[in-house]
């Protein structure tokens, strides 16, 4: 079994204005809640996932078969949210131009002139749902590298910046794989979660099958304006985290990095993987348990915050061996032997 290091906490005490803020995001978080419950059914997990990737200015990948609401999903809480919303539908022919935007040529009707002009494209907005983002070619992926990482886009030879916040959530069938393009390693690092989407309860069901066969309608009220998601944003980086509890993240992190001097000694866990997470792991747990502490009520992390996170956080960053295949050892076991023999102290 394998200790994370400990050392000295540095914690500051929050202030009353802080204690204010936690207790409206809480109020906030339930009221949001509320509203998606309106047109959603249950997913009471995956909407915190998503509402942890927003506050930590991260992105998230939704996984799951067609017809479980990811898009629905997305689609309510961009309207909750009160942000502005575009959705694109990849296709095996979208281009790159066709999500950043593109360059035309313009003339002046009086004078005769020329001149070029950048057209927008959808990316230029606050919440993007990228559906079905496996059926583009990878240079039409590609083109939500820069923006996800740097929240600007170059397009030729000018580099335009995008308005805070940005939020990508993106779905992907897991099932049918005709005409599909897998996610390269770099592209599903830039999402801080890997988020599956599960088939409803039998009782679930029942309930999405009465409300969405019938001729009642939902009105949404939004909860959040983009302002006060930045505000919101901003309080999350000022968390106040022990360092052990940051040494916990990297203990996690690290024992995902299959080292060939200790294979043997942690062959319960590194002999299936092929590549572990990288340091931008680390982050997106601390992150992500700032956030989730946050909505809990609390001005402080635990080491359950940063274990709450770590499945979402590592599944798509540990690239598995034949071994794991062979044994049928997929990645979220793998993150339970590491949560098993990574232990805070």
């Amino acid at each position: 079994m394998t200790t994370a290091p400990k050392s000295s906490a540095t914690l500051s005490s929050p202030t009353a204005a802080d204690e204010e803020t936690v207790a409206r995001l809480r109020e906030a978080r339930l009221k949001l809640k509320a509203e998606i419950a309106k047109t959603v059914v249950g997913q009471d997990q995956v909407i915190d996932s998503l509402l942890v990737a927003l506050l930590c200015r991260g992105h998230a990948l939704m996984i799951g078969v067609p017809g479980l609401g990811k898009t629905l999903m997305a689609r309510t809480l961009a309207r909750s949210l009160n942000m502005e919303y575009r959705r694109i539908q990849f296709t095996p022919d979208l281009m790159p131009s066709d999500i950043t935007g593109t360059d035309i040529i313009l003339e002046d009707p009086e004078t005769g002139r020329r001149r070029m002009e950048f057209v927008r494209g959808p990316l230029f907005t606050n919440f993007l749902l990228a559906d079905e983002i496996n059926r583009a070619p990878p240079k039409t992926q590609a083109a939500l590298l820069q923006a996800m990482q740097e929240i600007e886009v170059s397009v030729g030879r000018q580099t335009y910046a995008l308005a805070p916040p940005f939020f990508v959530v993106a779905t992907q069938n897991p099932v049918e794989q005709e005409g599909t393009y897998p996610l390269p390693e770099a592209q599903l690092d830039r999402f801080m979660f890997n988020i599956p989407v599960t088939y409803p309860t039998p009782q679930e069901e029942a309930e999405i099958v009465k409300s969405t066969t019938s001729n009642a309608t939902v009105s949404l009220q939004p909860i959040l304006s983009a302002d006060e998601v930045l505000r919101l944003q901003a309080l999350v980086r000022g968390v106040p985290v022990a360092n052990d509890v940051v040494d916990y993240a990297v203990a996690i992190s690290g024992f995902s990095r299959p080292d060939p001097a200790t294979v043997k000694k942690n062959d319960d866990v590194q002999r299936f993987i092929r590549y572990g997470a990288s340091p931008r792991a680390s982050q997106y747990l601390i992150l992500g348990a700032k956030a989730r502490a946050l909505l809990s009520g609390r001005f402080h992390v635990d080491f359950k915050d940063v274990s709450a996170v770590a499945s979402p956080v590592l599944r798509h960053r540990l690239v598995l061996n034949f071994h794991a295949r062979a044994e049928k050892v997929d990645a979220d076991e793998v993150i339970r032997r590491i949560l098993k023999q990574v232990r805070p102290q």
